[in-house]
């Protein structure tokens, strides 16, 4: 079951009159279940498709469909009911809230939700203890190492039981071992919970593990691959 799809998709951006070409016709199609990477050098444009697949920015020309609804037929109020309900985020930088605590950042999408305050403190420690965090649900971020930080975001990035996860270099800050650990955390919820997840990066310890490798060259995709 396709659930993102892009066709033919371009994104031009404009600088002091000048045009850069960051998408040139890119067609794809992300399946659900799947475990798969959007792999480039920097400036080959995987990033910038990654923020149109989750509707954070619009393409030039082209289209942009998830669960076979077409991104521009909605409003932006639409378009931001549907990043709540369908779409998870895991960023490079973490992106939690300071001030909230680990318990507390992992609610907050479930609050938007109108989830009841009880279901969402349950199903945050469910979470806080499936990344192996469970002793730390009152820390705040800055209380907590960057490894950690990202389990939360991972945490908090599947609570709202989206239709597919979107990570972008989500190891880049990270040593060897957190970044192994997060990767064995997000592959398991892959195989057992059957999240999909959809990568950018150049981590080469993210593309090993990869089932579907996308390789994006220039604003097009070079090859496109599964793997073993």
């Amino acid at each position: 079951m396709t659930i993102l799809e892009a066709r033919a998709v371009t994104k031009t951006y404009e600088t002091r009159g000048v045009a850069t070409k960051a998408l040139a016709g890119v067609d794809l199609k992300i399946e659900k279940g799947e475990f798969s990477v959007l792999a480039g050098p920097s400036g080959s444009g995987k990033t910038t498709l990654l923020n149109l697949l989750g509707a954070l920015d619009d393409p030039s020309s082209g289209e942009i469909m998830l669960d076979g609804q077409q991104l521009s037929d909605l409003s932006p109020r639409e378009l931001a009911d549907l990043r709540l309900r369908k779409l998870g985020f895991v960023f490079q930088a973490y992106n939690l809230v300071p001030v909230f605590s680990a318990r507390e950042n992992i609610e907050f999408v479930m609050q938007l939700q109108s989830v009841s305050a009880e279901d969402r403190r349950k199903r945050a420690d469910e979470l806080l203890e499936e990344v192996g965090l469970a002793g730390l649900a009152d820390k705040r971020p800055l209380e907590m190492s960057g490894g950690q930080q990202q389990r939360v975001a991972v945490a908090r990035a599947i609570a709202s039981r989206p239709r597919i996860v979107l990570a972008d270099e989500p190891t880049a800050n990270l040593d060897s071992e957190n970044a192994t650990h997060l990767l064995e955390i997000m592959e398991q919820l892959n195989l057992e919970r059957g999240v999909t997840f959809l990568f950018s990066t150049h981590d080469p310890r993210v593309m090993e593990r990869a089932r579907r490798l996308i390789r994006v060259v220039d604003g097009q995709i070079e090859r496109d691959e599964r793997q073993e």
